[in-house]
């Protein structure tokens, strides 16, 4: 483990954890690259750049995590299969690992998945369950079939392992762009914002680093104002990978430590951004992945130096996007 600002150095991720995944996934994952967008960066004077997450495997960020914690597991527990409960990405990530290394994964998704993301799954050989649309029935429904089935139960964000290959995002940033100015990432349950913010803090320390919700799920804005992880009673929205109602445990303590500023995006701007990332950079992104670049577009936040958003999953397809868009 390693220093960090705030709290007990032994709880949290450290550089050398995150460098640790990054040999792990450097055969296997996709370092994916900084992406200019000229259009915005002449509007707002500064360079813009974007971390294209949806070009990972499996379409987004965590295929990251979910190796690294993957391969972490003894090879007899790991035989057994996995379990991963998931709105979408994550049930993908995990999917697409466990067929790398051979063993059976189920996904528990909520019953209003989207297509893209459940197809996703099947598409790479996970089972898929559904239970209610709320993280917690997820989380226990995931529970039950571990138990029952001798699983291994994946978490989606509050782990330090998940945090670390996530932290590979903020690690590449780092290294390809060390004068970077601001770095925005998205925020779910807080595994790539944690990781992110950890890698970024300690290679850049005067770099900020911004988190970005979306206003129908504040969890860590509601966390940062209690001191402590509070639970939503309700979310929802066009960001249906960030729609957590706790932010992690864990990752609250790296956000303590290494997150400067968390803003608040509506659903108002989402296809927009999704729409200029399509038009002008030729990529696509889902509503999730696009809030960084609605940030910036909307100017909720503000910056005056060399950005780098995160742009964190790629996982629509064509009905769901032209719906959008239209």
């Amino acid at each position: 483990m390693n220093e960090n600002r705030n709290g007990d150095p032994s709880q949290l991720v450290s550089i050398r954890d995150i460098r640790a995944a990054a040999d792990v996934l450097k055969t296997v994952g996709v370092r994916t690259p900084l992406l200019r967008d000229d259009v915005l960066s002449e509007r707002l004077g500064v360079a813009i750049s974007y971390k294209a997450e949806m070009l990972q495997r499996g379409g987004a960020f965590k295929f990251r995590g979910a190796y690294n914690y993957l391969s972490s597991l003894p090879q007899d527990v790991r035989a057994r299969g996995v379990v991963a409960p998931s709105s979408g990405n994550h049930g993908q990530g995990v999917a697409m690992a466990a067929r790398l290394f051979g063993v059976k994964a189920t996904v528990v998704m909520p019953t209003n998945v989207t297509a893209a993301k459940r197809s996703g799954a099947e598409r790479l050989g996970a089972r898929i369950e559904l239970a209610g649309t709320s993280t917690q029935e997820r989380a226990d429904r995931a529970r039950e079939i571990a138990d029952a089935e001798g699983m291994t139960l994946v978490h989606p964000y509050d782990d330090p392992m998940i945090i670390a290959g996530q932290g590979t995002v903020g690690l590449e940033i780092a290294e390809e762009m060390p004068e970077v100015k601001y770095v925005l990432v998205p925020v779910g349950g807080g595994g790539l914002s944690a990781g992110v913010a950890t890698a970024i803090k300690l290679l850049l320390p005067d770099t900020r680093v911004i988190g970005v919700e979306p206003v129908s799920a504040p969890k860590l804005s509601r966390a940062r104002e209690s001191g402590r992880p509070v639970r939503l009673e309700a979310t929802g929205g066009l960001a249906d990978g960030l729609q957590a109602s706790e932010i992690g445990g864990r990752p609250f303590l790296h956000h303590q430590a290494y997150i400067d500023d968390v803003v608040l995006v509506s659903d108002d701007p989402l296809p927009a951004a999704m729409r200029h990332l399509l038009d002008r950079l030729k990529i696509v992104v889902e509503p999730s992945g696009a809030i960084t670049a609605a940030a910036l577009m909307t100017g909720a936040v503000e910056v005056d130096g060399p950005t780098v958003a995160v742009l964190s999953g790629g996982n629509i397809e064509w009905d769901g996007l032209s719906a959008l868009l239209d």
